[in-house]
């Protein structure tokens, strides 16, 4: 789990989000209702941005995060037994899911890569990046 994402408000510009994720070299954006609480209301990826923003011809400089991000998004808890990310990735067909604690305060992102690359069991890791995968491909 990366820990401490950085993140948006939902009024910001999209614009603040690509470079966030240019920078941070990162393809997700958890959005927060502010500063203060980072409570989760949803996320914005880099697909989102490709197809909501720049597929349809929006102005860049006008649109609102807000108005592209992705709500009602999957999570986890920190305490959540790894298997349950995994099940939670492969069941809704996502590539990343933000962690947040009891009050939806988001706390880190787990990412696809992460399970790639930290994983002891090759086997599974493989299962489930085919998964997540196939079921993309077969939903685009």
């Amino acid at each position: 789990m990366k820990c401490n994402p950085v993140c948006c408000l939902p009024d910001e510009g999209v614009q603040k989000a690509a470079k966030l994720m240019r920078d941070e070299n990162v393809g997700v954006i958890p959005i927060i209702e502010d500063e203060d609480t980072k409570t989760l209301l949803g996320i914005v990826t880099d697909r989102d941005l490709a197809i909501r923003v720049v597929a349809e011809g929006r102005d860049v400089g006008g649109t609102r995060i807000k108005d592209v991000m992705t709500t009602g998004a999957v999570s986890c808890r920190p305490d959540d037994d790894l298997q349950k990310a995994l099940d939670a990735m492969e069941e809704n067909q996502v590539r990343r899911i933000p962690v947040v604690d009891h009050n939806q305060k988001i706390v880190g992102i787990i990412a696809q890569a992460d399970v790639a690359t930290r994983l002891s069991e090759p086997k599974k890791t493989a299962e489930v990046v085919e998964e997540i995968s196939k079921t993309q491909a077969a939903g685009s």
